[in-house]
C-alpha cells in the first residue's frame, strides 16, 4: 500500500501574510476616520439646526463643532489606548 502524501506533510504555522496586514491596516485607518469626522460634521449640523430653532446663531454651531472635536479626539485616543493594549 502506499501512503498519500499528505499524510507526511506538518502544519507549520506562518507569519501573517502582507495581504491581512493591509486589510488590518486599511480597517484600522476606516475605523479612525469615522471617529474623526462624524462627531464633528454632526456636531456642525446639530448647531446648524439649534441656531435656527433658537435664533441664537452662530452660538450653537460654534459650541458644537467644539463639542464634536473634543467627542472626536476623546474617540481617537480610547482607539489608540485599545491598539496599544492589544485588545
Amino acid at each position: 500500500m502506499t501512503q498519500s502524501p499528505r499524510a507526511n506533510t506538518q502544519t507549520t504555522k506562518q507569519p501573517p501574510s502582507m495581504t491581512n496586514a493591509a486589510i488590518l491596516l486599511l480597517l484600522t485607518v476606516l475605523d479612525t476616520t469615522w471617529r474623526a469626522f462624524v462627531p464633528t460634521i454632526g456636531g456642525t449640523f446639530l448647531g446648524v439646526g439649534l441656531d435656527g430653532v433658537f435664533g441664537v446663531a452662530p452660538i450653537m454651531t460654534i459650541i458644537m463643532i467644539i463639542a464634536g472635536f473634543a467627542t472626536s479626539a476623546l474617540l481617537i485616543a480610547l482607539q489608540i489606548r485599545r491598539v496599544r493594549s492589544g485588545r
